[in-house]
């Protein structure tokens, strides 16, 4: 593999690391992101399933935390089960836009996978050392610094991952690697949003630093590249409450600011909490409504089993 020393997520020509957007954005948000959904060793930073419907948002912050923890697991779980890798677990396993390393210690630790965990931000490779020694699979989990455009490996993986992550690439050769990384018969799966004619798209691409495309997009890519698709799953209507106990999260937090000004402010600002709050009511009506959905894909390879 060609390691990144800086990336250019949404392709074109690159600038420094310095002023990558995306590094820039994921790099500023670590603390953010420990604080709300921490505290490890498995960290995500991903929407979650609730499938029984709304839980109560009247209850404490610790518990709202635990809540967005067990959704944001859930998911995980629900497509690694869904896509068969339970009864086959993959042996290597490539992890997309890793983060702080959620679903990759996930994988190591469920699925005794060996992993590669690559991030646009090196400021994650750490906290992912770290969480996976906390985790006891260190020698499973392999952070890398690296560009996926960039990525030059042939038949490493049995399967790559990229949850909320392909959003940041181009698609066309997103696929042309990954067809050429994984073995035949190897899958990628792919969780993501997939942007209808919503006014809105704009404002999420410049709030996330993403770029999210249509469904048929990523068809015409994979099946380019050699892919076949074997699943695709519509949970949209399970994740839309995401946003709603995000936001009570938000609120609980300027609740608990305001209520102690000699309180540890913590990773939030009330300014990044009011900001957040406003952005996810409206990302809960985009999905409520079906303007934004999220799916589940699996893509095959051809040949091997």
């Amino acid at each position: 593999m060609r390691v990144a020393p800086f990336a250019s997520p949404l392709g074109g020509d690159r600038g420094s690391a310095a002023e990558d957007p995306v590094r820039l954005y994921y790099s500023r948000k670590t603390e953010e992101i420990l604080h709300k959904y921490g505290p490890g060793p498995r960290v995500h930073f991903h929407v979650g399933l609730y499938p029984d419907g709304p839980p109560d948002t009247t209850v404490s912050q610790d518990t709202l935390q635990q809540g967005l923890f067990r959704s944001q697991e859930r998911i995980v779980e629900h497509a690694a089960r869904t896509w068969g890798a339970y009864g086959t677990p993959p042996r290597r396993l490539l992890d997309i836009g890793c983060g702080l390393g959620g679903t990759s210690l996930y994988w190591a630790q469920e699925h005794g996978a060996s992993v590669t965990s690559l991030t646009v931000a090196p400021e994650h490779l750490p906290v992912v050392r770290r969480f996976a020694r906390d985790a006891g699979v260190a020698e499973r989990v392999r952070p890398v610094l690296a560009d996926v455009h960039d990525l030059d490996e042939t038949r490493a993986y049995d399967a790559v991952y990229a949850n909320e992550s392909s959003g940041y690439t181009d698609r066309t050769r997103l696929f042309e690697v990954v067809a050429r990384a994984l073995v035949p018969g190897g899958w990628f799966g792919i969780q993501e949003h997939f942007a209808g004619a919503s006014a809105w798209r704009e404002f999420m691409d410049g709030y996330y630093r993403t770029r999210l495309g249509r469904r048929g997009e990523y068809l015409a890519a994979a099946e380019a590249a050699g892919f076949e698709l074997v699943q695709d799953e519509d949970v949209t209507e399970s994740v839309a409450e995401f946003w709603v106990q995000s936001m009570a999260w938000n609120t609980a937090e300027l609740d608990r600011l305001r209520a102690d000004p000699a309180a540890r402010p913590g990773a939030w600002t009330d300014d990044r909490l009011e900001q957040s709050t406003i952005a996810h009511s409206r990302f809960f009506r985009l999905w409520r409504e079906h303007a934004v959905e999220t799916r589940l894909l699996r893509f095959r390879i051809g040949g091997g089993r």
